[in-house]
């Protein structure tokens, strides 16, 4: 058959959002309504006409509710064939009626696992009875329109106003479509509960509900959407957006970049990312001075960048942006001075997220490739003042060992090879992804130069600062660049079967140099 008259409904839902309004016009449309506990009362108490299922079935709710649609008169009639003689005949010897439509939501177990609820009330948020319903429904979606979100209800509505009160196949197939993904989606959020102890599980289960379908992706002849799912971590995800044009692709991935690295800092930091790699970074007493300094860094490639902050944005830092071409500005907060001193930016995201992500935070990194995907822990390692060893004759002073940290959790974020400049808890150059780590660090002497040249100083700003390197230097000669760029002090976690010949090389140029212990590669 094509369309399928709507005749006989059974309603049982958590979710009420809509829910007398859609029963009302399905009465309207003549069809019988069959319900369930509070959703049966719900309707009663609007006045509808409703037969409990408990009348269908011949049997009461039991166990608290656990059981009260499994039951062969419901899913006969869900699962029922009108075509196949022998299907009609048990529903007929059996006393089986069809049920054309079903409205089912379920129990809120995501919500309830996200609220912190002891495991007893997250076990009795495990619904069984609505999973079967929907499946059946679905999978007999030839004779049964089945409607899993209230955000169905307009349309199925609309095309049973068109076609009297009936519904057309390629309707009922997609909504049987979207009712498997729930379904799946249900139990992977389960599947994850109950393995969360488990950081990789033989099977990984993996669900997204779409946000937002995007105009194309990294390129315009790409398509792409933004999903979001999983574990509940503050960023473009949680988002607020208060002004701006829609949010790309690349936006969105660069601003996540942006965020993560501004939460690394407990003092007030700003981030300027361009391209996924930050292109300036520093941290401050205030936010002006950080973003002034952050922005210094590489003013040049900040031109259309993403800005991030980790404090609430004020006025006067807001001011200095509106000076740049951002495309996006993202802070945990933006205070009303801040909205006015970017509301003459029409086309700037202003995103307010609420608050900043954990860096420690434990969680999945996932990156697709040709039949599969990678899974790796989030790189949430952190390196204290403590952990660091000190392997060359001079060790570093206070101001270095400050400057050290900084440029090692911005070199965290810096796409490999990465070797960052930083003076005075900012940024002056940084070199990212290059296939030699002798070129980065050679890159990020010349920013660091050209910054110093375009602000008519005179000397490279590479003089006197640190440099951090996120993985070990195989050869000396990456870090005898950096020792000719004019840097006093090296960070980097060393393990190379050359670390004598660097050691030798850093003590001969007077460099004071520390080991972590601890790569941050990030490709």
């Amino acid at each position: 058959m094509s369309d399928l008259p709507i005749r006989r409904a059974l309603l049982s839902v958590f979710d009420k959002t809509g829910l007398v309004d859609f029963a009302r016009f399905l009465a309207s449309q003549g069809a019988e309504l069959v319900s369930t506990g509070g959703t049966a009362k719900a309707l009663a108490g609007a006045g509808l006409p409703v037969t409990e299922v408990s009348q269908v079935t011949g049997f009461p709710e039991i166990m608290d509710g656990r059981v009260k649609t499994l039951h062969p008169a419901i899913h006969g009639g869900l699962l029922g064939r009108r075509d196949d003689k022998e299907h009609v005949a048990a529903m007929e010897r059996h006393a089986i009626r069809p049920i054309d439509l079903l409205v089912s939501n379920l129990y809120p177990f995501e919500a309830t696992v996200a609220a912190g609820k002891p495991e007893a009330d997250c076990i009795e948020n495990i619904d069984v009875g609505g999973p079967a319903m929907i499946r059946a429904a679905a999978k007999n979606h030839e004779f049964v329109a089945v409607i899993t979100s209230p955000h169905d209800y307009a349309a199925v509505a609309a095309e049973m106003l068109a076609k009297n009160g009936a519904l057309g196949l390629d309707l009922r197939r997609r909504l049987a479509g979207a009712a498997f993904a729930r379904t799946a989606a249900y139990d992977a959020a389960v599947a994850s509960w109950m393995n969360r102890d488990e950081l990789l599980p033989a099977r990984l289960v993996l669900s997204g509900e779409r946000r937002q379908i995007l105009r194309y992706g990294e390129n315009p002849h790409q398509r792409a959407a933004f999903y979001v799912g999983g574990a509940h971590r503050p960023g473009v995800a949680t988002a607020r957006q208060l002004q701006g044009k829609e949010l790309s692709f690349n936006n969105l991935n660069d601003t996540d970049a942006a965020y993560e690295l501004a939460a690394e800092f407990e003092r007030p930091a700003v981030v300027i990312v361009k391209h996924a790699n930050p292109c300036g970074v520093a941290i401050g007493e205030e936010l002006d001075s950080a973003y002034r300094r952050a922005l210094a860094c590489d003013p040049v490639s900040a031109f259309g960048g993403i800005v991030a902050v980790n404090r609430p944005l004020d006025g006067q830092t807001a001011a200095l942006i509106a000076e740049l071409f951002a495309e996006v500005v993202i802070a945990p907060a933006i205070e009303p001075a801040a909205l006015a001193a970017l509301s003459g930016k029409k086309n700037l995201r202003l995103l307010e997220a609420g608050e900043l992500p954990d860096p420690a935070a434990p969680g999945l990194s996932i990156r697709s490739l040709a039949g599969g995907f990678l899974a790796q822990s989030r790189d949430s390692g952190r390196i204290t003042a403590a952990q660091l060893k000190v392997v060359t004759r001079r060790k570093p002073s206070p101001a270095e060992i400050a400057d050290l940290l900084f440029a090692f959790a911005v070199a965290k974020h810096v796409k490999s090879n990465a070797i960052v400049y930083a003076k005075a808890g900012a940024t002056v150059g940084i070199g990212a992804g290059q296939m030699s780590r002798v070129d980065s660090s050679r890159i990020a002497a010349w920013k660091a130069r050209e910054a110093a040249e375009a602000a008519g100083e005179t000397k490279s700003r590479a003089i006197g600062s640190v440099v951090a390197s996120d993985a070990f230097f195989p050869f000396a000669d990456g870090l005898l660049a950096a020792a000719e760029a004019g840097a006093t002090a090296v960070i980097q976690p060393g393990g190379s079967l050359r670390d004598g010949e660097v050691i030798a090389a850093a003590d001969e140029r007077g460099l004071a140099m520390v080991f972590t212990g601890m790569r941050h590669f990030r490709h």
